[in-house]
């Protein structure tokens, strides 16, 4: 079975639905006022292969928000596909409705070349810092992996009937580096506060804050900015950063994977074993998420095998080595519909 995005069969008209209210913005994360630990791998479980550190990094999103977001995309490709054509025939066209609010991006900002900002949110005595030469380490790691090439230098070893790994369009550099000295904003509390204050750029900045949490990192998606300019983002557990001390997390990977949220990447298991999954054709559909690298595994019963050396799982570092085709196809419609 071959899975089509839900944005192409809506446009082809395999699908007519009506879903009444709107579309929900980007849920704030709700913290108490109290302290929290700091993130501790062993107990998480990271070295006995318990709970998985990458769970819970996005908002949920329903199979009946999921159409809707994929009806929304279609209005607004083709609402700038009609801007498109009246500019060319010397008309006025009105705005696609994918961006909108937030600051000024840096000139030259495209899917090409998406300007970096990253936040330390360092304790009062500076713990959480990571160098310069980390921070280098990690825009180059993602570069390679939305190249098609991990750190390693091979390129993707496909599970099963999996294709070989996409080189994608999205491309980033370095825009600038601040450092924030706070308890409550290192150990993500007001997070919510604390983004709005320091973010910088509009739709096409990619913003890091580097924190020391319980989670390896969480992301927003592009069709929230619009509701939610301030909080656009990803936030990164520090200690997972090339060089980092958390096993099996510690090679940049998490960025990738949460950067992958951002530019509209679903996980691959997503909606769980059906049709729709993910919205992305050459993802097998998985039931579940993966923990660690277990070659061969299938938890669902339509074609292929699990993604597990995706970006997109929750694998192990060492496993993920690729994105696909047709998510590389994807990053390019939501960066179109949304951030462009």
């Amino acid at each position: 079975m071959v899975r089509k995005p839900l944005y192409a069969l809506i446009a082809s008209g395999a699908i007519a639905v009506a879903l009444a209210g709107p579309i929900s913005p980007a849920q704030a994360t709700v913290v108490d006022g109290g302290s929290s630990p700091c993130f501790d791998p062993v107990a998480a479980g990271a070295a006995r292969g318990g709970p998985n550190l990458r769970a819970g990094d996005t908002r949920a999103v329903t199979a009946a928000e999921q159409l809707q977001i994929a009806q929304r995309t279609q209005r607004i490709l083709d609402a700038k596909v009609l801007d498109g054509l009246k500019a060319l025939l010397g008309g006025k066209g009105k705005p696609g409705g994918g961006g909108g609010g937030g600051g000024a991006d840096p000139a030259g900002a495209t899917l090409t070349n998406i300007p970096v900002y990253v936040h330390q949110m360092l304790s009062a005595s500076g713990a959480g810092r990571v160098s310069q030469a980390q921070i280098d380490a990690q825009i180059a790691e993602m570069n390679q992996d939305y190249a098609g090439q991990d750190a390693s230098g091979h390129t993707g070893s496909p599970n099963g009937d999996q294709p070989a790994a996409a080189k994608t369009a999205a491309h980033f550099y370095l825009a600038g580096v601040d450092e924030y000295l706070n308890n409550s904003w290192h150990q993500d509390r007001s997070s919510t506060t604390y983004r709005a204050q320091t973010r910088k750029g509009g739709p096409k900045s990619l913003n890091i804050w580097l924190v020391d949490f319980k989670y390896l990192g969480i992301a927003t998606f592009p069709w929230d900015y619009a509701a939610n300019p301030s909080i656009d983002g990803i936030r990164v557990q520090w200690d997972s950063l090339p060089g980092g001390d958390i096993a099996h997390y510690n090679l940049g990977k998490t960025a990738t994977h949460e950067a992958g949220h951002w530019l509209g990447l679903y996980h691959t298991f997503q909606g769980g074993c059906t049709a729709t999954n993910d919205e992305v054709a050459d993802t097998p559909a998985q039931a579940t998420s993966t923990t660690g690298c277990p070659e061969g595994q299938d938890t669902c019963s339509l074609p292929g095998l699990d993604p597990i050396h995706n970006y997109m799982d929750y694998s192990y570092d060492e496993c993920y080595d690729e994105f696909t085709p047709n998510q590389s196809s994807r990053i390019s419609t939501m960066w179109t519909a949304y951030r462009a």
